[in-house]
């Protein structure tokens, strides 16, 4: 899956005991009604967001994961995450119009054909 957005947060990476490491990124999504996304980034996967910077326009590769978890006192609970995998800057202004390539001269009629000439199989306007 993809998210795009603007960066409006970026963590220091935090590091556990056990030596796993995480950052996390809050994507500000541009839709009707934009919503703060945070998504972790693990181990070398945090290293992603080192060019990034807040306002920055980006598209994120994620997966969605979820997890079950037993309390001590046997209630099951259940938890969902957003891991991202890849970052694609878009720049600060996001998706720039692309111009349409100029038409080839292949659709061009042969030189010295009539293009007054109608065709039988023509359209009758």
């Amino acid at each position: 899956m993809e998210l795009q957005g603007t960066v409006k947060k970026i963590s220091e990476v935090q590091t556990f005991a056990s030596g796993f490491q995480k950052r996390e990124m809050v994507l500000m999504t541009e839709e009707q009604y934009p919503q703060p996304i945070n998504i972790e980034f693990l181990q070398e996967k945090g290293d992603l967001l080192n060019p990034l910077k807040e306002g920055d326009k980006v598209k994120v590769s994620i997966n969605l994961r979820g997890r079950e978890w037993t309390s001590p006192q046997g209630e099951v609970k259940y938890f969902n995450s957003i891991t991202g995998w890849r970052v694609d800057n878009l720049g600060s202004g996001g998706f720039e119009p692309t111009e349409a390539a100029p038409a080839s001269s292949a659709a061009a009629p042969a030189q010295g054909a009539n293009v007054f000439e109608e065709d039988e199989d023509d359209l009758p306007f």
